[in-house]
């Protein structure tokens, strides 16, 4: 989620239909467009026009996705179904599509919990169930193509991205979005996690980043580098109101300090990424929380 609400509309992108990106990636958009999906979840299909394929992030579990996906499929080989991560607009079609086809569902490990944010969009699948787990590293190979997982812990403590080695492309999931930055938000998000799992994808060499919302993003390592910018300038932020505020500060104060013009059925989720903020600048001993929604700078 970034500073502002980015426009969204619902007949941005074509959904039910696939969309060759590459030799060996297509997009297939769902049709759950929201202000924090932005234009839908885009599922993907990797793999050439012949031979087996592999899906990511097959979306939420609405018939007519679920028939697009089938249609983009082709009667070709399922060989996995993958998921970055188990919100419910990512992993909830992972089940019947599975079911249909006879693939496996991998990737990312299950996780259920109870979520206190704002966000309907971000509950757990708590019906998601992999047949197999994918830890850092491992690999999965079809006809032309191999993915390997990358963790990517931050956004939600389960998150994998999946790296295809054949074209140094990068499936992102909600670790790094082509329209805004991704919403942290505790207790299982951990801005932490977040900001070391940006460190490890800048560092690798890929070349294109395919995000389960938005564009697909051709300059990646100049994307990351600005978005770690942004979060140093939102700590920044943090740190200077509570230093001005010697008394405390409320979380939702700074948020409408910080995010002028939000839009305000999106300050809830905002307040989430401050409070990610909060908790780590407390293990770094940076603040502190003084009762109810108030911090103080270490200072005060």
């Amino acid at each position: 989620m970034g500073s502002m609400e980015p426009p969204f509309d619902k007949a941005t992108l074509p959904t039910g239909h696939l969309i060759r990106l590459s030799p060996l990636v297509g997009r297939l958009l769902a049709p759950n467009p929201s202000p924090y999906t932005y234009s839908g979840t885009q599922s993907y299909v990797v793999g050439s026009s012949a031979g087996d394929v592999a899906v990511i992030d097959p979306g939420p579990a609405e018939e007519a996705h679920l028939a697009a996906l089938e249609a983009a499929i082709a009667g070709r080989p399922l060989r996995a179904i993958l998921c970055t991560h188990t919100h419910r607009d990512h992993s909830p079609a992972a089940a019947p599509l599975a079911a249909r086809t006879g693939a496996k569902i991998i990737g990312c490990a299950p996780l259920t919990m109870d979520d206190d944010g704002p966000r309907a969009d971000a509950a757990f699948d708590a019906e998601y169930r992999p047949d197999e787990v994918m830890e850092d590293g491992a690999l999965l190979s079809g006809d032309g193509w191999t993915l390997e997982a990358i963790a990517t812990p931050g956004h939600t403590s389960n998150h994998l991205c999946f790296a295809l080695r054949e074209e140094k492309a990068l499936f992102t999931g909600d670790h790094v979005m082509g329209w805004s930055t991704t919403v942290i938000s505790p207790p299982d998000g951990n801005m932490a996690d977040y900001m070391a799992s940006m460190q490890k994808i800048l560092d690798r060499d890929d070349v294109i980043f395919y995000p389960a919302h938005g564009d697909a993003i051709e300059k990646p390592q100049r994307l990351v580098r600005g978005m770690m910018g942004h979060r140093k300038h939102r700590e920044g932020q943090i740190l200077r109101l509570l230093a001005s505020s010697p008394d405390g500060m409320a979380i939702m104060s700074m948020v409408e300090e910080m995010y002028k013009g939000l839009d305000p059925k999106l300050q809830g989720a905002a307040s989430r990424s401050v409070l990610a903020h909060l908790l780590d600048l407390e293990i770094r001993g940076l603040v502190r929380p003084v009762g109810g929604d108030k911090w103080q700078g270490k200072a005060a």
